[in-house]
Parts: structure tokens; C-alpha cells; sequence
């Protein structure tokens, strides 16, 4: 979760009325179940019991999952935050009952401290929107607890972890992204985005980051952590006046001073995470040079100039990617990181400019992959004729066998 960026740390939500759930199946259809003919258009705050009966959400005991997580051991830890620590458990996928390690299906296990500073209020939040809402690039919730002062969220385990890990984590287990699979990623991300800025979901997610983002095995994107998202402005509203909470280096400027929050305060912040994929600087880095400390202060003059791109570009990235490509990349993550709101796309632009980019890389490098294939086997038959030349000549050396030659 983030944090809050201004004096005060309470969270400050509130949940939309008249919905049980929406589904959005794995093509990007979406259908919804509703307690009422339309989603209501009025934001309501409700009550913890209507929150937890709306959703369909399974309820869990504390005993499952401290059985489910081995009481909870340290080496189950897969992850700790503000708001306590998320461990790996084991549950039967039929029953939702506890299971012997590596049998069953894996699951995430989020404990909340209890008196971790995010607070009750987000936890609720969490249960509110992922028990609403069903989509390829959100986290599915499987469930909750709450039990006495015990405040826990059970979701599918995500095997390849955040963003963050794979693009700054050095170690042999996260190696560095690929430049087609971080376009796959941005592009997963930004689908999830989109859902939630559609007209019937109208839901900020106000706190979107690169260890936000969890991957799964086949690298699909999905966003976690609602505990900050709002609902969008209604009526004739153009923005939700609120505290100023979120992380820093991701934050819309409008939105750090004058707290109005808009759909397109994530753009903003998608507009950060893609300048960190294309970059693999992190937003804020203090052990950077002066001058660097600040990615998006740093690299704006170079995203503006064709010819001075390449020197933010990731460096392992060298080779993958065509420059026209790169640049097109670059320019979607300026435009949304414009100063103004009114010049940044909507996520459904942003979603319609990725699929281009990556369709255009595809092409090239099917192009590339057939061209390679035609040379490797001209050279090929060019190697054949020339040992059998040599053969002719002097018998003394063996042919050379062409598979050898080219590796």
C-alpha cells in the first residue's frame, strides 16, 4: 500500500451502492449481477456488515489459515508493507480448507498489523472493491478473515511476484525483463486500469506502482492492493476532493496540491511505472547522481527528443527493441505525463497505443526470426558445397559438419 503524503494518515474511502458484482471474463467482455437494474450513480459510505454480505467472498477462520501458512512462519513470508506481511498457504481449491504444503491450490495471505497505520478502513476497502469486481489484470480475492481483532485477505498466489522485483531486484531469480515482456506487462496493466476508469466502474485506483503490479506465471499483469482506491466523480463532478495519500514519485502534481483526484491521476502515475520499465530506474532514487534523483524531472527533456531517447533506455534492453518503437513508447509515457490533466489520454487510448506498439514489434520480429531462417539456411547449403569442394581436393580432412558451424 502507499502511504500518505500529507500530515494526516487516516484513509479516507467510499463504496458505490446497488452492486453485488461485475465480471469481466478473460476476452475483456464484461457482465454484470446487480441487486438492482443499474449501478447506482450516488457514492454512499456503507457499513462494514453490508460491505462483507455483498460480496461472494469466502469467509475464513483464523485457525484455517494459520494451518494454511504453517502458524504463520517466517519462511512463508513473501512479502512485507506498512500493513504487515503477506505469507504463502495452502488451501484444498474445492473445500477452501487447509492442505499439506505443495498440495492443493497455493494461496497469498495478507495479515494486517493491528496496529499497522493504514488502518481497518483500508482492509475494508480491499474486500468492498476486489469482492465487486472480476478481471483478467485485477488480483482475484478469495476470501477474508475477520476474527476479533484480526483483519486478514486471502488472494490467488501471483508465482512470479511484482514488477518491482523483476525490473530492480539483481539476483538469479529475477532476471531482466525482456522489452516484448515488458511491453506485455505494460500493456496488462493498463488493460486493468481501463476497466476500472470504464463508465460503469468509474473506481480510482490512486496508488498504482511496480510493486503493485504482480505477474503470474505466464508474465499477465494484474494489479493488487486496493486499499487507497475511491470512487470516481459522479454527476457533474469533475474530480473527488480527498487527502492527499499514495506514494511518492508517483503522485499527479494536481492532485499533490490541491488533493482533487481524477482518472487522470493514474494516468499520471501509469506514465511513472512506464518511464521505469523503459528506463529500469526506479521513480525516486536517491542514490542516483543530483539531478537524477528524480526520474521523471530527469528524463522529460530526453522523452521530447528523438534523438536523445536511447540515453534512458535500459541498457540490458540493447538490441531488443526498434528505435521507432522505443521512441513511440517514450512519447505515450510523456503525453502521460503531461503537467496538465486535460493532455493526458484516457486508459483506453493509452490501452489502443500499447497494442499498436506491441503489434508493430511483433511484426518486425517475425520478419526478422523468417529473414534469419532463410539466411542460416543459405549459409547452410553454401557450407555443404564448399566441404564438398574441399573433400574433392584433399580427402585428408573430414567435412565439417554444417550443424557446428552454425550454432
Amino acid at each position: 500500500m502507499g502511504i500518505c503524503l500529507s500530515a494526516q494518515i487516516k484513509a479516507d474511502s467510499t463504496y458505490k451502492t446497488g452492486v453485488s458484482s461485475k465480471y469481466v471474463t478473460s476476452d475483456g467482455n464484461s457482465s454484470s449481477t446487480s441487486t438492482s437494474s443499474k449501478v447506482s450513480s450516488v457514492s454512499v459510505p456503507r457499513t462494514e456488515g453490508e460491505i462483507l454480505q455483498a460480496t461472494n467472498l469466502k469467509s475464513f477462520n483464523l485457525a484455517d489459515l494459520k494451518m494454511a501458512t504453517r502458524n504463520f512462519r517466517p519462511d512463508s513470508v513473501l512479502g512485507e508493507g506498512g500493513f504487515g506481511s503477506v505469507f504463502k498457504g495452502w488451501i484444498d481449491e474445492n473445500s477452501f480448507t487447509a492442505t499439506k504444503p505443495g498440495t492443493g491450490m497455493v494461496i497469498a495471505v495478507k495479515r494486517l498489523n493491528q496496529d499497522g497505520f493504514q488502518g481497518h478502513k483500508e482492509w475494508l476497502a480491499e474486500v468492498n472493491y476486489l469482492g465487486q469486481f472480476y478481471h483478467p489484470h485485477l488480483v482475484k480475492l478469495i476470501g477474508y478473515c475477520l476474527e476479533d481483532e484480526h483483519r486478514l485477505l486471502v488472494y490467488e498466489f501471483m508465482p512470479r511476484g511484482s514488477l518491482e522485483n523483476h525490473l530492480f531486484r539483481r539476483g538469479s531469480y529475477f532476471q531482466p525483463l525482456s522489452w516484448n515482456l515488458r511491453l506485455k506487462v505494460a500493456l496488462g496493466a493498463a488493460k486493468g486500469l481501463a476497466f476500472l476508469h470504464s463508465a460503469e466502474t468509474k473506481v480510482i485506483y490512486r496508488d498504482f506502482k511496480t510493486s503493485n503490479i504482480l505477474l503470474d506465471s505466464n508474465y499477465n499483469a494484474k494489479l493488487s492492493d486496493f486499499g487507497l482506491a475511491k470512487d470516481g466523480p459522479t454527476g457533474d463532478k469533475s474530480h473527488v476532493s480527498t487527502r492527499v495519500m499514495g506514494t511518492y514519485g508517483y503522485a499527479a502534481p494536481e492532485y499533490l496540491a490541491t488533493g482533487h483526484l481524477t482518472a487522470k491521476s493514474d494516468v499520471f502515475s501509469f506514465g511513472v511505472v512506464l518511464l521505469e520499465m523503459l528506463s529500469g530506474r526506479r521513480a525516486v532514487d536517491k542514490n542516483r547522481p543530483s539531478g537524477e534523483h528524480n526520474l521523471v524531472e530527469w528524463a522529460k527533456p530526453y522523452l521530447a527528443n528523438k534523438r536523445k531517447i536511447f540515453r534512458i533506455l535500459d541498457n540490458r534492453l540493447e538490441g531488443q527493441y526498434l528505435m521507432e518503437v522505443a521512441h513511440k513508447a517514450a512519447t505515450l509515457a510523456l503525453r502521460c505525463l503531461s503537467t496538465e490533466g486535460k493532455y493526458r489520454p484516457n486508459m483506453d487510448e493509452v490501452v489502443t497505443a500499447l497494442e499498436q506498439l506491441q503489434s508493430s514489434q511483433e511484426t518486425v520480429s517475425n520478419q526478422n526470426n523468417s529473414s534469419n531462417e532463410s539466411r542460416t539456411r543459405t549459409r547452410r547449403r553454401s557450407a555443404d558445397d564448399v566441404s564438398s569442394n574441399k573433400k574433392k581436393i584433399n580427402s585428408s580432412y573430414p567435412r565439417p559438419s554444417a550443424s557446428s558451424l552454425y550454432v
